[in-house]
């Protein structure tokens, strides 16, 4: 019994300190205080008392039982009836606990006095334990001193324990409060004496993060939080103070002692905002006003004052798209003049909007929605303001008292969420609801004044759509969607760039009528070209009826303007089709002499001179400027509004006119090319063939021909004319592909990209780059420029390179910590500090190894002159550095540890030295023959330099210099002692007497001891460093970096001064850590996760090791004896695959880089600029200054909004304690999740949802910071862009950079962002930019083959794709790569992406649309690079393809699609086409083309008109005809898709590597991977447009170690893949069966080779890229597994995993509507060509072309069977 108790002791212990038994390594702790629920309200306090109890369990137990207690005790009183989630299970647990363990106490009432006298007493012991005074005052003293004595480490280390004891005695004393309250005072009074309650409550003023915060704390006093300190916070903190013009706050308000009373508190009051949401406001517009302060410059005096202009650009840019909707609609602003609002009104208003956006939760995608609440609610607010006294709002007044949330956003959430529910989880119709869109687009009207305010719900628009009905009818209640309807039609391709098409069209008619005249140009010519008037006019009356078509569904809620302008468009070209095509038919009848084609000519004629004025008036930037500015006139205005919708977003979508210039001249040259192409190598070679087949009679047709027999052989025509319309359609994109590779590859030279692209260049322009990253890494520094000015070069050189050496050497620590580099690779990187007395700049040992060596050789052979051998030397410039710092390290290293003679000596050697050089007798005067000795003798006496001091190693050292005295004066030197007779007596005396060396001081000088160190490095290493550092990621992160120092960038501002930003990260549920069970999972193989990175990784693999101290050779078992080494190989691992713990290793890096640029910023301002004054800043731990980490937390910070994390705590997921493990290690990161509290109310079950931010506290524990309550499940749509939304309120700074959770950053990159955020204030066309492009390194290309593939085809769109489409195109989007956005922009404008269910799938580029269409501009730069990851299966960039190709066929239907197409100017247009939609539906396209082409010779083949027309050919010696009935089809469109990829490669790797690779890559079957990928993106895209079906697909993003069977392959390309390969495949074979074809074996197969190139790529890829395809064991089970599966029946749960049937019915759900069956059956109907024309073949009958002999001869076969 008593080893049972004993045993639950231990378990009961190990729960309480969360120490799970059998748990991962390395993962936080998070026993019961980590497990409380989160719907007891007040769970922090609970959890804070349960942390403590663990804590000091061992001390006391009996004082952690009475914390247990009353923890217990809390729980009870806030949900007595265990009614929450978990709370049950909480309160048995902890009970157990008590009983079990702690409550080992006497039965009967408990006696609160003995709890608090026991409390108060281990209060006394803990306190002198812990000596806090002492503790407090020590602190203090290092924090006055810490930055200039070096002893930072020391202070984090004492304030972090104080922190900690004092918040355990922080928990005591209020524990102590709680109890006293349960007492009687007398009580109390007797019970606690006055000094000890002043002790207790002097403490916990100390204390700090008792009321967390984010980064400011504004609540709660800090001492060691030297943010409060800076001059701009105290400025914004005091600009938001409560004045004298506000009403009196009521008296139930309360307000932290910490701070005054605020704006924010008067709009909490009155509004009813969540206490939450109103503390993370408060920080972030105190956030956003201190760094606009900060920009203009620092704040003089002890209470510093905002800026007005900080306050004014503030109001300004917070509130810009509410001035700009006030002016659109057109209404009145709150305020009637700017101009004359006071600073503290524009603050209130802006305090407002911040409040209303930060609880708006899914409103925020509504930003006019957004407008509409702000304009009322500070109506209300202006009227409250001329009370005395803050009153409720009356909108926001509910029957619980005021709350915003209930009031205001709840209302329009419902109705949000009551049509989000009826999308049917995506599958029903766009236009069945109303998405994000609708309802936004709706406050874009007057209109919207309709719903009153308070709301009135009675409005149709808050009416809930009801379930639909069976039969035909829809809904019963429908309110419809508002200004446009995404119906789901491939006819949104013409409607959205109808000009592009009606271009095309017209230019091919124009062409072919001109080839069909022989390229004359006479009267019969012209009266045919005028036939374009009709085709102009009638396909703009097929765009007017699509008007009307398309809008069906919102004409009851659009704008009357919109409806009539759509209605007379229709009207106008009904009529102007009909007038235009009777008079050219009656031009045709009356020729070109009568008076009809003469009113034809001249109606053409203006109105094409009409078009084309308006046209030019609306494209050319001069001339729209000069429309825009004559809108007024009636005139002007009535023909905008024509030529164009007019919405609240899309106005004034042009350029400057050297923009427009630059673009228009490259569309010129690519229009040129392909009409040229098209007119002669398409059009003019099919002429002469088409006339001869149309003048063919009595072809003979071997079927019974329904067309072509007597209508001039339509059908052959077709035949050959449709694959050159094809081509002709899709040719564009490909002329587009060549032209903007070729611009692309000219404009990254003009970058000077790919200048340094090795290792060996990085040698040679090495000493360029701290001059180089002075000029634009660096803040200007006063004494550069005097040095400058001066011409002091050499000083120059040595102060850069004493400045540059920190960040550099940086950057080499960082290479080494990430396992890139090795130990001794490190040490030949660094760089010296440059501080010391040397004369000259001290370069790193990896350019001077082996010089010494090298120039000794050269000194030994040479027999010329001084000059000549110095020549020589000097070739090598790191050669001649080499020698130099040799000859002035061994003179500055003796003369530092000799004294008197011994020193004399060493100056007298060479100042004689100096004397032969400037003679030019250094060849006579020195004997280079016995250089070997002295080296010799000088790396003996470095060699025990470089030690530790002892009395044997000094006599060693004595003895060293003794014996290089002897070689000096007796083998080397030539000593003239002539000149200086006295000191060499001197010297000689003392040698004499045996004391020349014998006062020698010890280096025991950090800096001298280094120089040592290196002397002897720089004597001894013989081997070349020329391919350091080896691995290639850090040479060409090396090389990158160095190369970008080179490139135009904007200057750096002082971290102070520099924009703020945040990074953003959405996360679900993928990969945060690998498990030691993930790295050891075998596959079927026996091959590891782990086995597999270390054989991929294997110098990472030794270089981790060497750093964990263990052997290179040491096997994985032995790595599992520690817990610190199990995490570190978790991290090394994770760290190389695409996890979240790489992504937050990553942009970490921003704070580090911050904090060191901060550290030496402030140094240098302290007046330090002095050589002697840097000493040691590259050491220092600049991580942990007070002031370097205030700086980098004001200017950066993280978020990662990890969706779930609040499920996965509750479910213990392993994903939730490695999340808390990366918030430990990473104290600036903040974690933000939706936490779902479950209770119950009324007796009625209840879910509540809240946002919530949490950070880790000194404990290693979530410390809740912010909490807001949201108006319901905030997944509406889809789940990334709405996990975004409800984190966003959490960022801060003046710019986003959104990243996924498969990305990595470098620290050399991190250094670059705030040059980067200076674009935000550079010119970069008519708008400033609102997303900074950035670019991307792949960097999961060196895992397989494939995933170099995709890591090459990425790398040429993110760099040279994303150049062009930037400049000179202007039509770059965001394409959820790692952007930076103006955050305030777009915060205010709907958010960084859109969330509408389906329809915005592809949710990051919309972000770029939104922007676009609200007058932003998008740049890209490519000095900067952020690593991104990729999928590396087939599998999983198959998936990946179809998720991108489907969400394109959604975005073909999308509102944002359309506006753009339609607003932007012709030729932007054409940009974006190809760019965006263009590129796939031309995929599209290039397969059709086969079937097209394929058919056509099917059906040349088996209708035998193919063979009559050849034999006709033959006998009239018609080659152009054969020519045309033989054509070629080798046009693939990835042919061209290369020539970018390797031109990219040419730019940033070189000629030879670029051929090399591309060459590699053939052999590697790229070319059958991106063939099979063609094939990906055209099923998925046309299946998307024909039937929906688009949704996210997760790929997993892992490492493919196994094989994949057959029948997932099966199921995965079945009919994306293999039924049309096998297609493609029979028609290729009827082809070759039943075609004639005069060229032979040789010529099918010219003509057939790409088609069977792609059918067999189709059909085979799979298993040529599936590990162990081929091999027979895996065939084998490969089978049988498929046959299993076919065989096994679906029934109800079953997944298509684990049947055929099942399978099949989730195949065709896109067929189980109407719509999708009669698509499905006219797409199936080209079949019935196999059947018609093979039964005409078969020989079962006598021959006839008769109709009926299909039945004749089906009937035929009907009777043998029934013979047989």
């Amino acid at each position: 019994m008593a080893r049972a108790e004993a045993n639950w002791e231990r378990l009961v212990r190990a729960a309480l300190r969360g120490e799970r038994m059998g748990g991962a390594y390395g993962l936080p702790v998070s026993g019961i205080a980590g497990n409380v629920p989160s719907s007891l309200g007040n769970n922090t306090h609970i959890d804070e008392v349960l942390r403590a109890a663990d804590e000091i369990q061992d001390e006391d137990p009996t004082v952690a039982r009475i914390l247990c207690e009353h923890a217990y005790t809390l729980a009870q009183n806030l949900d007595p009836n265990s009614e929450g989630r978990g709370v049950l299970q909480f309160k048995t647990g902890l009970m157990s606990v008590i009983r079990q363990k702690l409550a080992k106490r006497e039965v009967g009432a408990i006696d609160r006095s003995q709890d608090i006298a026991k409390l108060q007493e281990f209060y006394k012991l803990y306190r002198e334990k812990h000596k806090v005074d002492e503790l407090c005052d020590d602190e203090m003293k290092l924090r006055e001193s810490a930055v200039f004595s070096g002893n930072l480490g020391e202070l984090e280390r004492k304030t972090l324990k104080r922190k900690k004891v004092l918040a355990t005695l922080k928990v005591l004393w209020s524990v102590i409060e709680d109890i006293t309250r349960e007492i009687s005072p007398e009580d109390a009074e007797k019970l606690i004496s006055e000094e000890m309650k002043r002790v207790m409550q002097k403490d916990a003023a100390r204390t700090e993060d008792v009321v967390a915060y984010n980064i400011i704390p504004l609540d709660a006093l800090s001492t060691t939080n030297a943010i409060v300190t800076f001059p701009e916070v105290r400025a914004a903190i005091s600009a938001l103070q409560y004045h004298r013009d506000l009403p009196r706050l009521p008296d139930t308000i309360s307000v932290p002692d910490a701070r005054n009373s605020d704006m924010l508190d008067l709009l909490h009051c009155v509004f009813g905002f969540q206490k939450g949401n109103v503390s993370n406001q408060r920080e972030h517009i105190v956030h956003l006003l201190a760094n606009e302060q900060s920009r203009l410059g620092k704040l003089p005096g002890n209470e510093p004052k905002i800026d007005e202009g900080a306050v004014h650009v503030v109001f300004s840019k917070s509130l810009d798209n509410y001035m700009k909707w006030c002016n659109y609609l057109p209404l009145r602003p709150v305020w009637n003049n700017t101009e004359l609002l006071t600073k503290e009104k524009k603050l209130l208003y802006v305090c407002l909007y911040y409040l209303i956006w930060g609880e708006a939760a899914n409103v925020r995608f509504l930003p006019e929605g957004l407008c509409y609440i702000f304009h009322h609610l500070a109506r209300e607010l202006e009227e409250i303001m001329r009370k005395h006294t803050a009153e409720p709002a009356e909108s926001c007044i509910s029957n619980d008292g005021v709350s915003f949330l209930d009031q205001v956003i709840s209302p329009l959430y419902e109705i949000i969420a009551a049509e989000a529910a009826n999308n049917d989880n995506g599958r029903a119709g766009h236009s069945a609801w109303r998405n994000y869109d609708d309802f936004n687009e709706f406050f874009w009207s007057l209109k919207c004044f309709q719903l009153g305010w308070p709301w009135k719900l009675s409005n149709p628009f808050f009416s809930k759509p009801s379930k639909k009905e069976q039969g035909l009818l829809g809904r019963k209640h429908h309110y419809g969607k508002t200004s446009f309807v995404e119906h789901r039609t491939f006819l949104h391709l013409y409607h959205s760039f109808h000009r592009l098409w009606m271009f095309l069209i017209m230019m091919f008619q124009g062409l072919t009528i001109i080839a069909f005249n022989n390229g004359s140009f006479d009267t019969n010519t012209a009266l045919q070209l005028l036939s374009l008037g009709p085709t102009y006019v009638v396909m703009e009356f097929i765009e007017s009826i699509l008007d009307i078509l398309m809008m069906y569904g919102a004409y009851s809620t659009s704008r009357g303007s919109a409806i009539t302008r759509v209605i007379w468009r229709f009207c106008w070209f009904t009529v102007a089709s009909l007038v235009i095509c009777y008079l050219y038919i009656k031009a045709l009848q009356g020729g070109t002499q009568s008076a009809i084609f003469k009113i034809y000519v001249f109606v053409i004629s203006a109105y094409a001179g009409v078009q084309i004025i308006i046209s030019l008036l609306m494209s050319i930037p001069c001339c729209r400027g000069f429309t825009n500015a004559c809108y007024r006139w009636p005139v002007v205005r009535l023909a905008k509004w024509l030529h164009q919708e007019h919405n609240y977003v899309g106005r004034g979508l042009h350029e400057k006119p050297l923009d427009y210039i630059k673009y228009v001249a490259f569309w010129l040259v690519i229009l040129a090319a392909k009409f040229s192409f098209t007119y002669f190598l398409q059009i003019r070679p099919l002429v002469k063939p088409t006339r001869t087949i149309i003048s063919f009679r009595g072809l003979q047709y071997q079927w019974h021909d329904f067309v072509s027999k007597n209508n001039h052989n339509a059908l052959t025509i077709l035949s050959l004319w449709a694959p050159v319309v094809s081509i002709y359609l899709l040719d564009i994109h490909v002329f587009y592909t060549i032209m903007s590779a070729i611009v692309g590859f000219l404009l990254g030279a003009r970058d000077r990209l790919g200048e340094i692209r090795s290792v060996e260049a990085v040698h040679r322009f090495f000493e360029r780059f701290p001059e180089a990253f002075m000029d634009k890494l660096h803040v200007a520094v006063p004494k550069r420029k005097q040095l400058l000015s001066s011409g002091q070069h050499a000083e120059l050189n040595k102060f850069d390179a004493s400045r540059f050496a920190p960040f550099w050497n940086e950057i080499v620590r960082n290479l080494r910590e990430e396992d890139y580099i090795n130990n001794t690779e490190l040490d030949l990187l660094l760089m010296p500090k440059n501080n010391g007395d040397l004369p000259i700049v001290q370069w790193p040992l990896f350019l001077l190894a082996s010089k010494v060596f090298l120039a000794k050789d050269i000194a030994v052979d040479c027999n010329d002159s001084q000059d000549e051998l110095w020549l020589r030397i000097s070739k090598d410039e790191y050669m001649q550095y080499a020698v130099e710092e040799c000859f002035h390290s061994i003179y500055y290293v003796l003369t530092s540890i000799l004294d008197k003679e011994g020193h004399l000596w060493v100056q007298r050697i060479f100042s004689g030295i100096r004397e032969s050089i400037s003679k030019k007798n250094i060849q006579s005067d020195i004997h280079f023959s016995k250089l070997p000795n002295v080296i010799a003798k000088l790396v003996a006496v470095a060699g025990i330099l470089k030690e530790t001091e002892s009395a044997d190693m000094k006599k060693g050292a004595v003895n060293a210099i003794q014996d290089l005295y002897e070689v000096v004066h007796h083998e080397v030197l030539s000593v003239d002692m002539s000149g200086n007779i006295e000191d060499w007596s001197q010297i000689n005396r003392a040698r004499a007497e045996g004391r020349l060396f014998n006062n020698l001081k010890w280096p025991n000088d950090p800096g001298l001891k280094d120089l040592i160190k290196r002397l002897h490095s720089l004597l001894t290493i013989k081997e070349s460093a020329a391919n350091v550092p080896q691995n290639l990621e850090a040479s060409r992160r090396l090389e990158f970096f160095t190369n970008s120092l080179f490139m135009r960038m904007p200057l750096a501002r002082p971290v102070s001064e520099m924009l703020s930003f945040s990074v953003f990260t959405p996360y679900y549920s993928e990969t945060v850590l690998y498990s030691i069970a993930e790295l050891q999972k075998r596959n079927e193989d026996g091959i590891t996760t782990l086995f597999y990175l270390q054989k991929i990784y294997p110098d990472e693999w030794k270089n981790f090791l060497t750093r964990i101290n263990r052997d290179e050779n040491a096997a994985d078992s032995e790595l599992f004896s520690s817990s610190n080494d199990i995490l570190e190989l978790r991290l090394w691992a994770s760290y190389r695959g695409q996890t979240l713990a790489r992504t937050v290793r990553g942009m970490m890096y921003y704070r580090k880089a911050l904090m060191l640029q901060s550290y030496l910023e402030r140094m240098q301002s302290e007046d330090l600029e002095s050589p002697s004054g840097m000493a040691g800043l590259a050491e220092a731990h600049f991580e942990y200054s007070p002031e370097a980490r205030a700086h980098a937390d004001l200017k950066f910070t993280y978020v990662v909004t990890c969706q779930i994390y609040g499920i996965q705590k509750g479910e213990g997921k392993p994903e939730a304690a490695d999340i808390a493990l990366l918030m430990q290690r990473n104290e600036a990161l903040r974690i933000a999740y939706i936490d779902v509290v479950e209770s119950v109310k009324n007796g009625k079950p209840s879910t509540e949802f809240f946002s919530k931010l949490v950070k880790a506290d000194i404990h290693g524990k979530d410390k809740e910071i912010y909490s807001i309550k949201l108006p319901g499940n905030p997944k509406l749509g889809e789940g990334k862009p709405e996990n975004q939304n409800h984190a966003v309120i959490f960022t801060r700074g003046n710019a986003v950079q959104t990243i996924d959770m498969n990305q990595d950053n470098y620290f050399e990159e991190a250094l670059k962002m705030r040059n980067l955020l200076e674009e935000f204030s550079k010119d970069h066309g008519k708008f400033k930019p609102s997303i900074l492009g950035v670019r991307e390194h792949v960097f999961t290309g060196s895992v397989s083959s494939l995933a170099s593939f995709m890591s090459n085809q990425e790398t040429s769109f993110v760099t040279l794709g994303q150049r062009v489409l930037s400049n000179p195109l202007k039509v770059r989007m965001h394409y959820g790569h790692p952007d930076v956005f103006d955050r305030v922009f777009h915060i205010t404008r709907g958010g960084i992406s859109k969330a509408s269910r389906i329809i915005n799938i592809s949710e990051d580029i919309f972000a770029g649309f939104n922007s676009t269409l609200r007058q932003g501009n998008i740049t890209h730069h490519e000095y900067i690079q952020v690593g991104k990851g990729r999928d590396v299966g087939l599998n999983q960039i198959a998936l990946f393809e179809g998720k991108v190709a489907g969400g394109n066929g959604e975005q073909v239907l999308s509102r944002d699609i359309y506006r753009i197409g339609q607003l932007f100017d012709f030729f932007r247009m054409l940009s974006f086409y190809v760019t965006t939609i263009g590129f796939y539906f031309c995929t599209m396209l290039t397969v059709l083309t086969v079937y097209i082409f394929l058919y056509g010779k099917t059906y040349l083949a088996l209708s035998g008109v193919g063979e009559s027309i050849q034999n006709r050919a033959d006998i009239l010696g018609n080659a152009a005809l054969s020519a045309a009935l033989n054509t070629q089809f080798l046009f693939q469109i990835g042919v061209f898709t290369a020539i970018p990829m390797i031109l990219g490669l040419i730019l940033e790797a070189g000629v030879l590597t670029a051929f090399v690779t591309f060459i590699t890559m053939q052999f590697q079957l790229c070319s059958v991977f991106f063939t099979f990928s063609l094939g990906t993106r055209t099923h998925y895209f046309g299946r998307t447009i024909l039937h929906g079906g688009a949704k996210y697909r997760a790929t997993g993003r892992g490492f493919v170690v196994r094989h994949i069977k057959f029948a997932e392959n099966y199921r995965l390309y079945s009919r994306s893949h293999f039924v049309k390969g096998m297609e493609v495949a029979v028609l290729l074979v009827i082809f070759l069966a039943y075609g004639f074809n005069n060229g032979g074996a040789i010529g099918y197969i010219l003509l057939s080779i790409s088609s069977w190139f792609m059918a067999l790529s189709w059909l085979f890829a799979p298993y040529i890229f599936n590990p162990s395809g081929f091999e027979w064991q895996k065939v084998v089970e490969d089978f049988r597994d498929w046959t299993n599966w076919l065989f096994y029946r679906g029934g109800i749960g079953v997944k298509g995993e684990e049947s055929w049937e099942a399978w099949w019915d989730e195949e065709l759900a896109h067929i189980h509507t109407f719509r999708g069956r009669i698509l499905e059956t006219l797409l199936s109907l080209r079949f019935f060509i196999f059947q018609f024309g093979v039964v005409y073949h078969m020989d079962a009958s006598e021959p006839s072309t008769a109709l009926m002999m299909v039945e004749t001869r089906e009937f035929d076969k009907e009777k043998v069977k029934a013979y047989l």
